[in-house]
């Protein structure tokens, strides 16, 4: 039996899956700017605190926003990577109808419970919005800037899960990204 990684979810011609893999990169790509802005953000505020001896006022709070921000955002393309962690013993085991049937469930039920959180986290973005809630620090930025993250990353993982199950429907990518026995 030969075993192959699955490196990267396969969009072959589609439209409709070069669109979303193109919007997972450019996820990816925010995702990553932030991380990189969070580590200046943090630089600053220790040499204001340690070199000119002064105080922060809004960097640990722009930074832990960052930080969650940039996991929420870049949720779409690490599963475009297939980077989350993956157990494929029982796919290994399967037979290819079966290891189709498990990935069309696994997808399904992932898209379900990613739909789900998309809408608690649009709902709570749109509270957020709608009252004009601000944070209690002396920054007092609005929250709905930071909450946007959630809404804004769980539609994009779940765009991505919808591709990758549309990729697996349509045969132009494998499930699991397992070559059959």
């Amino acid at each position: 039996m030969t075993v192959q990684s699955a490196a990267v979810a396969h969009a072959g011609k589609n439209l409709f899956l070069r669109a979303v893999a193109a919007v997972s990169t450019l996820a990816g790509w925010c995702s990553a700017a932030m991380i990189v802005t969070a580590v200046a953000i943090t630089c600053q505020m220790i040499f204001v605190r340690f070199v000119l001896n002064g105080s922060t006022v809004w960097q640990t709070e722009a930074v832990v926003y960052l930080m969650i921000a940039a996991t929420l955002i870049g949720l779409p393309y690490v599963q475009r990577l297939r980077g989350h962690v993956n157990v494929d013993l029982v796919p290994l085991w399967l037979g290819r109808r079966a290891r189709m049937g498990l990935a069309v469930v696994t997808l399904s039920v992932s898209i379900l419970i990613v739909a789900v959180m998309f809408w608690y986290g649009f709902e709570f973005w749109h509270f957020a919005w709608d009252r004009g809630w601000r944070s209690d620090t002396v920054w007092g930025p609005k929250l709905w800037i930071p909450y946007l993250a959630l809404p804004l990353g769980f539609g994009l993982l779940l765009l991505q899960l919808v591709a990758d199950l549309v990729a697996i429907l349509i045969g132009a990518d494998r499930p699991f990204g397992l070559e059959d026995a």
